[in-house]
């Protein structure tokens, strides 16, 4: 099967409504517009309703955003070079997204631990001619039941190079540490920052916790719409190879507003291509004319470019969408830390009933602080867990109970049946449940009727 074929089918298969014409509204004409556009401008951009105009990022002299009444300085531009992992865990816990230069480079808590292996590998020129690689099956897209589409890595390279795609096919790919004997060494190309390198997650089994981390190769056009990122977790994001569109909401923006709602057109698809080039300006020119408006008090969002051995920091429950402005391979992980446990583990204990249960039991032996932190939640918002042995004991007693109720209200309502049966039996006449004929008015009748009553007594 050829590169077109196969990325063909997959294409049906991802948007099927679509039915293969993915170029319908010609963004592969309009997108240089829009990629000069962005390029003309001061990277950092934040656009701020109180203020009334866009500004340029800017930071006190020791690094940390400005501490006045209106928004931090969005993103924090640090050096890895210099950034330690105390100074990192301030940004962290103020939950202050953040961009972080020179870790693939090697530098990584203020000091040089050497260079990525991917740096190099991960250039296309190199995947192109990857053995290890080329051959092996990513993922690109999911169909309507949520099944995995996968395709070659060196036919969606092949597609990359020749599509014009509105938005293209973006491999997203978490399974690559499960294949050892090839993609596998993805693992081996890049190294988890310090600064992540809390991931609490860790303590359950690889196939009980979520999908959190994903291989990204991403053609141009390509991209996520406005998200956050699930129970609470924070990411990163470094990019190796192009550069990237960010833009990203604070948690108090309501859904309804980032999403665009009553802004989207029924032509228009939940793309990030779209919502960069039309959605994201008409919720910026609606923030305006509605200001003071409850809904979009204190709007505001922050639109920066994501360069090559840049590392982008997204603290939880910060929205955020990425575009793709040229082809890029990226890596990027969600995680879990002591900073942000606390909002984690109110997600995860009713998102992942199972997983929290065995996660409070492996924190109760690594983390017994964090254990604590957990139950006292839990007391405070009177939270029961369901897999907790106690409780998996009180409920079976319970239904053990209702069990033995129900019984006792059957035979409590076939007692009730036979005592009102017998009544019926001797106002009849009658031992088997059957009615007496209807006496005639005869007296012969009647005689007979009688007899008939004594006999079946006897």
């Amino acid at each position: 099967m050829g590169w077109r074929t196969e990325l063909h089918n997959a294409k049906l298969r991802h948007r099927p409504r679509l039915k293969g014409n993915w170029e319908r509204d010609g963004m592969h004409e309009v997108f240089p517009r829009l990629v000069e556009k962005i390029q003309k401008r001061e990277n950092y951009q934040s656009f701020n309703i109180n203020e009334g105009q866009n500004a340029e990022a800017s930071s006190t002299e020791d690094g940390m955003p400005p501490r006045t009444n209106q928004p931090a300085a969005i993103p924090v531009v640090l050096d890895a070079a210099r950034l330690t992992k105390e100074e990192f865990f301030r940004y962290e816990e103020a939950e202050i997204p953040v961009v972080i230069s020179g870790i693939p480079a090697g530098y990584d808590g203020g000091t040089f631990v050497g260079p990525w292996a991917a740096q190099e590998k991960w250039q296309f020129a190199a995947l192109e001619n990857d053995a290890t690689l080329l051959d092996r099956r990513f993922k690109c897209g999911e169909d309507d039941d949520e099944k995995n589409i996968k395709v070659k890595l060196k036919h969606f390279l092949s597609y990359q190079n020749d599509n014009h795609d509105d938005s293209p096919l973006y491999i997203f790919d978490s399974s690559f540490e499960n294949d050892r004997r090839s993609a596998g060494r993805l693992l081996k190309d890049y190294r988890v920052p310090s600064y992540f390198s809390d991931d609490l997650f860790r303590l359950v089994s690889e196939h009980r916790r979520p999908p959190y981390r994903w291989w990204l190769v991403g053609p141009k056009r390509s991209g996520t719409c406005v998200h956050i990122d699930p129970l609470a977790t924070s990411a990163w994001n470094t990019l190796v190879v192009g550069q990237k569109r960010w833009v990203l909401f604070p948690p108090h923006v309501p859904k309804s507003v980032v999403k665009g709602s009553g802004l989207v057109r029924d032509d228009e698809d939940d793309e990030a291509v779209h919502y960069f080039s039309f959605i994201l300006p008409r919720i910026k020119r609606k923030a305006a004319l509605m200001k003071g408006m409850p809904k979009y008090e204190n709007f505001c969002c922050y639109e920066f470019t994501q360069n090559p051995g840049e590392t982008v920091y997204v603290p939880c429950g910060w929205w955020h969408a990425v575009l793709n402005i040229t082809d890029t391979v990226a890596v990027t992980q969600n995680f879990c830390s002591p900073r942000n446990f606390d909002k984690v583990w109110m997600k995860t204990r009713t998102g992942r009933k199972l997983m929290a249960w065995k996660w409070l039991k492996a924190l109760e032996v690594h983390y017994p602080d964090l254990a604590r932190r957990a139950k006292a939640m839990n007391e405070r918002d009177g939270f029961t867990m369901k897999y907790d042995p106690i409780e998996i004991r009180k409920r079976a007693m319970a239904a053990r109970r209702a069990k033995i109720s129900q019984n006792r209200s059957v035979e409590s309502s076939l007692d009730g049946d036979d005592s009102k049966k017998d009544a019926h039996d001797m106002d009849t006449g009658s031992d088997d449940g059957s009615t007496s004929s209807s006496t005639s008015s005869s007296s012969s009748s009647s005689s007979s009727s009688s007899s008939s009553s004594s006999e079946d007594e006897d």
